[in-house]
């Protein structure tokens, strides 16, 4: 492997490793959000604080750390080195070092990676099944696991074959992330957004 594509992987592992939903709310006054909820340093558990605007700047600032990363390593690099950055941001994002690799779950780096590759019909996709069937069904890992899933299956459709493998992996990363929510919601107790988790 390349010094290039090893310093792409290296800077999206350092940006998409900046745990966002950690650090805001321990700014904002709100303690360590590993400490309520599910524990997960996601928007989803950080809306679980009562601060919708902290939810909403980590969703954001998690799925932009990936497209930064995407773009800074277009920027420093040949082409080719994206891919890797975007790889790095994702596991980044999921296993951080500075929490011990207990990191969040993807959802919105995933699509931080989508803009970052300027995968414009993904991204559409992506937004209009994550965000629809949460407003539909209420609960964040079953709009987030199959917003994941659509990424690869889009990019097939319409004509990204060379990115359908990558994409896979990161869905399916996505989605390992969500085994305890899978576990939860066989067992019919995933709880729905806005109510509390204990």
């Amino acid at each position: 492997m390349s010094t290039e594509l090893l310093l792409a992987l290296a800077l999206g592992y350092l940006l998409g490793s900046i745990p966002f939903g950690l650090v805001l709310t321990r700014l904002a006054g709100k303690g360590d959000v590993r400490d309520i909820g599910s524990g997960n340093i996601g928007a989803t558990n950080v809306l679980r604080t009562g601060s919708k605007f902290l939810a909403a700047a980590t969703l954001i600032l998690d799925c932009l750390k990936a497209t930064a990363a995407i773009l800074i390593a277009a920027r420093l690099w040949s082409n080719g080195t994206e891919n890797f950055a975007a790889a790095g941001a994702l596991i980044g994002h999921l296993y951080p070092v500075w929490l011990k690799f207990r990191g969040g779950k993807g959802v919105a780096t995933l699509l931080g990676i989508l803009i970052g590759l300027q995968l414009w019909m993904a991204v559409a996709v992506y937004a209009v099944v994550w965000l629809g069937l949460l407003l539909i069904l209420r609960i964040s890992s079953v709009s987030g696991m199959i917003a994941a899933i659509s990424a690869p299956v889009t990019a097939a459709a319409t004509g990204q074959q060379l990115l359908f493998p990558m994409l896979l992996a990161f869905a399916l990363l996505v989605v390992w992330k969500h085994r305890e929510n899978i576990v939860r919601l066989r067992a019919g107790k995933e709880p729905k957004v806005g109510r509390k988790t204990g």
